[in-house]
């Protein structure tokens, strides 16, 4: 098994902060839109295709907020993905102002539509990764962060 490389945005919009709903057997859960990238394609340039996929909006990366390893092995679901080395890269994002709003083109399985949450209020909600809410919540209230979070869930 190789690492896999994946783009996530963060987009931020009056105190609130933009997510994709799932849903699986325990219930209602929370991601940050992106996913993997391909081979040959610019990670700013798979952030772009996942937003339109999951989240039907057309979006301008701007910074490097996060990087984030996900070695599954380590982690509360290791029976499920214990091969799993990845690597997801948090950017800032903004949406594109002259583009409306459209439907979702390719949801993931388990996604059940998107939602924005008060930022402030995040360690409320079952997101993935968990570590990755309080860095949110000092980044928005205007503190430091570090860029390189390691292997985190």
């Amino acid at each position: 098994m190789g690492i896999r490389n994946s783009a996530k945005g963060i987009m931020i919009s009056e105190d609130k902060i933009l997510v994709t709903k799932n849903r699986d057997a325990e219930g209602d859960f929370y991601l940050f839109p992106g996913g993997g990238q391909e081979w040959g394609e610019p990670l700013h340039n798979t952030l772009k295709r996942e937003f339109l996929e999951e989240v039907g909006k057309e979006v301008d990366v701007k910074e490097l907020l996060h990087i984030r390893e996900y070695i599954g092995k380590n982690h509360e679901y290791a029976a499920f993905d214990s091969n799993v080395h990845q690597v997801d890269y948090y950017f800032l994002c903004h949406a594109v102002k002259e583009c409306r709003d459209q439907a979702p083109t390719q949801p993931d399985k388990n996604q059940v539509g998107i939602e924005w949450l008060p930022i402030d209020a995040l360690l409320e909600y079952r997101i993935y990764p968990k570590s990755l809410r309080s860095y949110l919540i000092e980044y928005h209230n205007h503190k430091k962060t570090i860029v390189y979070l390691g292997d985190i869930n």
